[in-house]
């Protein structure tokens, strides 16, 4: 059995990491690029292409697996040392949406292979971690829900689903998303639109 020696899988991983970077370009470009498309663009053969994922879609979930692991990262570092809640909420959603502006085209290409259930599936890890940290604004009184956290975790989530989908569509531009997203979610916890509003213009000078 022939062994891969090292420089053979740096060369490898290489060719992996680069496919992916040219797909994403590639696919937010021409959401129908083929893999001899990406093939072209990434300077390599399609057998190349093929080698590492077996499918355009397994090349696709691949992209919406990183993009997720973006997205959660994003979502961790707009929080971490900040106490209250609402700010906490603002900043994460503020972070997150610099992430997800870049993938949302990718989004709604994905929903057409992975499926809405499975993107929801892989952001359960975040979905989560926004569930407690709604359930610690409501217990202290910063947020005001009829729904309980998870719930509510779930509203949110679907919020800045459809505000990717309205950028999509050409009804909000991408510059105004971010900071609409993050006064949308406050006020959906029950936080009043102009503290809502002055906070999130606070975060973003």
């Amino acid at each position: 059995m022939k062994v891969m020696t090292t420089g053979n899988t740096s060369r490898a991983d290489a060719n992996r990491r680069r496919i992916l970077d040219v797909a994403l370009a590639e696919l937010l470009r021409d959401p129908d690029a083929s893999m001899d498309q990406i093939a072209r663009a990434a300077g390599v053969v399609r057998r190349t292409v093929y080698g590492h994922f077996p499918s355009r879609e397994a090349l696709i979930c691949t992209l919406v697996d990183g993009a997720v692991e973006s997205l959660a990262a994003a979502h961790a570092a707009g929080r971490e040392g900040v106490d209250d809640p609402a700010e906490a909420v603002a900043r994460s959603v503020l972070a997150v949406w610099e992430i997800a502006d870049r993938y949302r085209l990718l989004v709604a290409l994905a929903q057409r292979t992975v499926t809405v259930q499975g993107i929801r599936d892989r952001l359960t890890p975040v979905r989560e971690s926004c569930a407690e940290l709604l359930r610690r604004g409501l217990d202290d009184g910063t947020f005001s829900s009829p729904l309980p956290p998870a719930a509510l975790a779930y509203v949110h989530e679907q919020m800045l689903f459809a505000l990717m989908e309205a950028v999509n569509d050409g009804l909000l531009t991408a510059q105004e998303a971010g900071r609409s997203a993050a006064i949308s979610v406050l006020n959906a916890a029950g936080v009043p639109a102009s503290t809502a509003t002055a906070l999130v213009a606070k975060l973003s000078e």
